[in-house]
């Protein structure tokens, strides 16, 4: 990794460090929306509304530790990059995401309200998957190369993600027709959102080896990719989550006026 860094060009430092600036700075502003918007909501939506705010300040707290790990490991200096020596940590994301991935399905989940035992079984299955397939996905992220390894765990971490995918589309469409028409068109955006950016993940991660791609050119499609990626899966897929709790709440209100948002 120490090589990587050194060859990378001024372009290529700024683009991953404002990248990384940038991914700080919107996970902090989501949480904040996400929590102040707590009382917009109906009893029954704040939890997930607590967990939507939960996924995004885990993913800043772990894009601060990344900027500043990458802020440690390299310097611009006389308009050349230089490696410090320090290590920068890639750990960082695969930690986020074990906790955060199967918190976005739950928030899926809890927004559509089912039933106790479908939000408890679908819960348990999509959130057993999406940490299996994180943790099988990190031995090749950190194998130190766009090589086999790579390949090999990362077509083994596939598996859990395309039983989600299945999940999703197929287990979870009775779920979602059974939902109110005025959100209903906003539950699949948010299944599909979710689906989408998950899709750039290993695309991201695959690229650079189907394009024999290595070197600082692989680090910057990487952290960069990883970064959009991110920010699309938690602070974008959150704002859909926020929408549809209120839009909920509101229509179930109007149906029951004692039914009032409350802190």
């Amino acid at each position: 990794m120490q090589e990587i860094l050194g060859t990378l060009s001024p372009d290529q430092y700024g683009l991953v460090y404002n990248a990384f600036s940038f991914g700080t700075a919107a996970f902090a502003a989501a949480t904040l929306f996400f929590w102040m918007g707590r009382g917009q909501v109906s009893r029954e939506y704040k939890t997930a509304l607590t967990i939507t705010g939960l996924v995004t300040f885990i993913a800043f707290y772990h894009y601060f530790r990344i900027f500043h790990s990458f802020d440690a490991a390299v310097i611009l200096q006389d308009g050349t990059i230089e490696a410090t020596g320090k290590e920068f940590n890639r750990a960082y994301r695969y930690v986020d995401w074990l906790l955060t991935v199967p918190l976005l399905l739950i928030e899926l989940i809890l927004v559509m309200r089912l039933s106790r035992s479908e939000t408890v079984s679908t819960s348990v299955k999509l959130g057993g998957a999406a940490a299996l397939m994180i943790v099988l996905g990190y031995p090749g992220e950190v194998s130190g190369g766009i090589d086999q390894t790579r390949l090999i765990w990362g077509a083994l971490s596939m598996i859990p993600f395309l039983y989600i995918v299945y999940t999703l589309f197929v287990g979870l469409s009775g779920a979602i027709k059974r939902q109110p028409d005025d959100v209903k068109g906003l539950v699949t955006l948010a299944r599909n959102v979710t689906l989408a950016s998950w899709f750039f993940y290993p695309i991201v991660y695959f690229f650079p080896f189907a394009f024999d791609m290595e070197g600082s050119s692989s680090f910057v499609l990487i952290e960069v990719g990883y970064t959009i990626a991110d920010i699309t899966a938690k602070a974008v897929f959150g704002v859909l989550i926020y929408t549809i709790a209120v839009r909920k709440s509101e229509a179930e209100q109007s149906a029951d006026p004692a039914l009032q948002p409350a802190e």
